[in-house]
């Protein structure tokens, strides 16, 4: 929450009232929600799809888990299960293909998770029937993991389906993260705060910079 007043005092030092931020994307952090609306109640929430998807992926390895104490062939296949079909390598298709479609738990669970990932796909008309649909499935499987996971989602429903109006993500912030962070690592860390901060202006930012010792034709 520190975070989110230091934001909003930094948007009143531009000459930006708070009241008008009319969307926030957030993961599903209780802390997060009670600063957005402590500090920004005139803002829409949007749960970030990717987090949504992060914490269904974590079920379905949960369930994986549980289930490989009994079935040793899961041993090994976490990926397979996570990563999307498109992107694994031929061996791992074919595992996944002889396992996907048995009578597993995690078969099962996986089948959740490619519902989920059709949801955002679906007509904004249809979103929260569809919504609501998978939340039943997910808890009359009995998986534990996908039964919390249903809770969760439910709880949230309404910034869930919010993304069908604001189309809003945190992909552009993590990929830009990711970008500061592998900057901080080869550096090996900063003298400074206001270094990293030059360091993150020049990595993140899209401008090209000229060589240094370049001259420019007479």
């Amino acid at each position: 929450m520190d975070t989110l007043e230091r934001f909003k005092e930094m948007l009143a030092s531009k000459g930006v009232d708070a009241k008008q931020i009319e969307e926030v994307c957030c993961d599903m952090s209780p802390a997060y929600i009670r600063g957005i609306e402590d500090y920004f109640p005139k803002a829409e929430v949007t749960f970030d799809k990717f987090h949504i998807m992060k914490l269904v992926n974590e079920a379905v390895d949960d369930v994986r888990i549980a289930e490989q104490k009994q079935t040793p062939e899961l041993k090994h296949t976490k990926y397979i299960w996570l990563k999307n079909e498109t992107n694994l390598k031929a061996e791992q298709k074919e595992t996944l293909t002889r396992l996907k479609d048995s009578n597993l738990q995690t078969g099962r669970a996986y089948r959740l998770k490619l519902a989920m990932q059709d949801f955002w796909s679906t007509p904004h008309i249809f979103a929260d029937v569809y919504l609501r649909e998978w939340i039943g499935w997910a808890t009359r499987s009995q998986f534990p993991p996908m039964v919390s996971l249903a809770k969760t989602i439910k709880q949230h429903e309404e910034g869930i389906l919010r993304w069908f109006h604001s189309k809003m993500t945190n992909g552009l912030l993590e990929g830009i993260n990711g970008l500061v962070q592998a900057a901080k690592r080869r550096a090996r860390g900063y003298r400074n705060v206001e270094n990293l901060i030059a360091m993150v202006y020049m990595t993140a930012n899209k401008l090209r910079m000229p060589a240094l010792g370049a001259r420019r034709a007479p």
